[in-house]
């Protein structure tokens, strides 16, 4: 199995934060896998702050490569709106067709997945399951 973390896990761990044995446990259990759009909002912020280890350690991470149906994150978006979510953005939607696609589970502390779970179902992370 495969667990995706969003950015908001990473930002999460880098500082220390509530999620950082649930995101341990995944490390220590060859879990995490991430995606080109995740290291694209991630690398910038880590690369300018000069800090190379980490940088490489998380190119190193399986990557899932991100092939767009934009037929699919219309319909998505659609969906979404016909939901009642009306802020539900385009990268979003993009990861979770990536994780459809992979078959992966989404790690996020990013309120809006479980809501888009309800009408685009995929597997969320939880870390009650540890």
């Amino acid at each position: 199995m495969g667990v995706l973390l969003d950015t908001s896990v990473w930002i999460d761990y880098f500082k220390g934060g509530i999620q950082t044995l649930s995101v341990d446990y995944l490390i220590d259990n060859n879990q995490i896998v991430t995606n080109e759009l995740i290291l694209a909002e991630l690398l910038p912020y880590i690369e300018v702050n000069k800090e190379r280890k980490l940088a490489t350690l998380l190119k190193s991470i399986k990557t899932f490569k991100i092939k767009i149906d934009w037929d699919e994150i219309i319909r998505f978006q659609v969906v979404c709106l016909q939901n009642g979510l009306n802020k539900i953005g385009i990268p979003d939607l993009i990861i979770v067709q990536n994780a459809l696609q992979n078959n992966l589970t989404i790690y996020s502390l990013d309120k809006h997945f479980p809501l888009i779970c309800e009408s685009i179902p995929f597997n969320i992370y939880e870390t009650s399951s540890l």
